[in-house]
């Protein structure tokens, strides 16, 4: 054996034990790491060629000219278990060219947002939240849009519901149950049960004094009855 002389101070040392050359790999605890070919959302992705889009429209009673709302989405990780559709740009189209700055901005500033990737659903709440100082409009079916880019909110959070990046709103099994209970006490309490819920005579026909139908209207500038003929001018 050779001798080995040592100029410096052992300052540690330790035992080396002999290691069995066939024997198996210890099977290791640490968690198993993230793919690397998966290709995640971010601001340098280039865009492709194709794009996923959904157009949807938006007319409010504030302005002569509808807004078509466009989202185009990427596909990332196509035919993997890591599939997953994102927003990645905007575009708003509108023979309105009054507030064509703040159109053009907005969508740019929102497509910025999309291509940085992370979660993007709070842009939805943000948008949500901007009133018009002029005052709000009624959407048919009696919902309360306070201004313009609340509904443009609004369809963001639409589509970011139907590719699965936000949740649906659902009601459990006692509202669902609570509220079909006070519709319907509400239906039969409103119910119509008297002679004005069907007639065969016109629509807006008043109530004759003499007959008590609603019969009466105007015929050669005169009120007469359909019912029983009765007339004004005698």
């Amino acid at each position: 054996m050779a001798h080995i002389k040592i100029d410096k101070k052992i300052a540690k040392y330790r035992v080396q034990k002999p290691e069995a050359k066939d024997a198996p790999a210890a099977p290791s605890k640490d968690p198993p790491k993230t793919q690397d070919n998966v290709i995640w959302m971010h601001e340098k992705l280039e865009r492709p060629e194709v794009l996923i889009g959904s157009t949807y429209k938006i007319k409010t009673p504030v302005s002569d000219h509808a807004m078509y709302v466009t989202i185009n989405d990427i596909l990332l990780n196509e035919g993997t278990p890591h599939e997953q559709r994102r927003p990645f740009e905007v575009f708003i189209n509108s023979k309105n060219l009054d507030h064509f700055q703040w159109i053009v901005a907005l969508t740019r500033v929102i497509s910025a947002v999309f291509r940085k990737g992370g979660d993007t659903t709070f842009l939805v709440d943000e948008l949500k939240a901007v009133f018009d100082p002029k005052g709000g409009y009624w959407q048919p079916g009696g919902k309360f849009m306070p201004s313009t880019i609340a509904e443009l909110g609004y369809v963001i959070e639409r589509h970011l519901q139907s590719i699965g990046l936000l949740k649906k709103p659902e009601l459990d099994v006692h509202q669902r149950k609570l509220v079909q209970e006070k519709r319907a006490e509400f239906e039969a309490r409103t119910k119509q049960t008297d002679a004005f819920s069907k007639s065969h005579f016109p629509e807006g026909a008043q109530l004759c004094t003499k007959c008590s139908t609603a019969a009466v209207v105007m015929m050669d500038g005169c009120k007469t009855c359909l019912n029983c003929g009765e007339s004004k001018c005698g």
